[in-house]
């Protein structure tokens, strides 16, 4: 009799919680997570090391958001923490609602409980309606709404998402009270796997770069790379290395799959002038739409060009 095989663990999922923020709301977009475990952390961080570290499969984490741009933490988390490859993007519409304990009055409201990315998108409301008020940061939108019922809270409301009130018995005071009715934010989902999500002609690859030297031209040698290869940018974002004054790695998204010709050429150059290049990942965009590009990039331009050096090399006839 031979022993059964043993029962692979169960899939976890890690978000930034607790239950109601933006980051479970699109976690909910992934079809491979229904149904499986979700772990609520505390931040970023956290996230990242439960992947690393195989207690979850994958993690769902903000990167930029429409108003702010990239999320500082995540980039600089994906810069440093070795392994780890985005297989998926979802976007997120963001807005918020001002909520309270019950029984209180928009005019008793002087303090507000906010994560500073939620303050920073509805600030112009809170100065207009609540001139003197003053702000508590907060780790999540959820978690601000929810620190109202603690002890020592000293907050008389919070900036929080719209369904808050089906996790809280809170009052909603105003809605709506994002400055920006258009404001989104991007999410990708974080795991360890190397497997490539096939190309989708709508696809996005994102890489960290950083620069060889601090003189002047160096930008432009990198940015060069992408340009003569008809290869788009839809993200450009410089972080500070933290070794010296002056010495930038810098956040790329571009438009394109690692598999196509002109990306991957792309990252050839990149890695013949560039003293450290993460690659990311490619995966499909979350808005699926299909990537334009002039025709003299296509595929078998490339090809073609490397055949005929082949055939230089090797001394074939015209």
């Amino acid at each position: 009799m031979t022993d059964a095989a043993p029962t692979p663990p169960e899939e976890t999922y890690s978000y930034l919680g607790p239950a109601g923020t933006f980051t479970e709301a699109a976690l909910k977009q992934v079809p491979e997570a229904a149904g499986k475990h979700w772990r609520s952390v505390n931040n970023v961080g956290e996230a990242l090391a439960n992947v690393t570290s195989g207690r979850s499969t994958a993690a769902m984490i903000a990167i930029e958001n429409s108003i702010e741009g990239g999320v500082s933490a995540t980039q600089d988390a994906l810069a440093t923490v070795p392994g780890l490859r985005i297989v998926g993007e979802y976007l997120v519409p963001v807005n918020f609602v001002l909520v309270a304990r019950p029984g209180t009055r928009l005019a008793d409201v002087r303090i507000v409980n906010a994560h500073p990315v939620a303050y920073a998108q509805s600030r112009g409301w809170l100065e207009r309606e609540l001139p003197d008020h003053g702000h508590i940061p907060s780790s999540s939108n959820v978690q601000a709404a929810s620190s109202l019922f603690e002890p020592d809270s000293n907050a008389d409301a919070a900036v929080a998402p719209p369904g808050i009130t089906q996790h809280l018995d809170v009052d909603v005071l105003a809605r709506d009270i994002g400055d920006n009715p258009n404001a989104v934010t991007r999410f990708v989902l974080v795991s360890r796997s190397r497997v490539l999500a096939e190309p989708t002609g709508a696809d996005k690859t994102s890489l960290i770069v950083e620069l060889p030297t601090d003189e002047p031209g160096a930008l432009l040698a990198m940015l060069e790379q992408f340009s003569t290869r008809g290869v788009n940018l839809s993200l450009l974002e410089s972080r500070p290395i933290g070794d010296a004054l002056g010495r930038y790695r810098f956040v790329v998204d571009l438009d394109g799959h690692i598999a196509d010709e002109r990306v991957a050429d792309a990252l050839l150059g990149l890695r013949r002038t560039s003293p450290n290049v993460i690659f990311l990942g490619s995966y499909p965009r979350a808005d699926r739409r299909e990537v334009s590009y002039h025709s003299k990039y296509d595929d078998e331009i490339f090809i073609e060009a490397r055949d005929w050096l082949r055939g230089l090399l090797s001394g074939e006839p015209d």
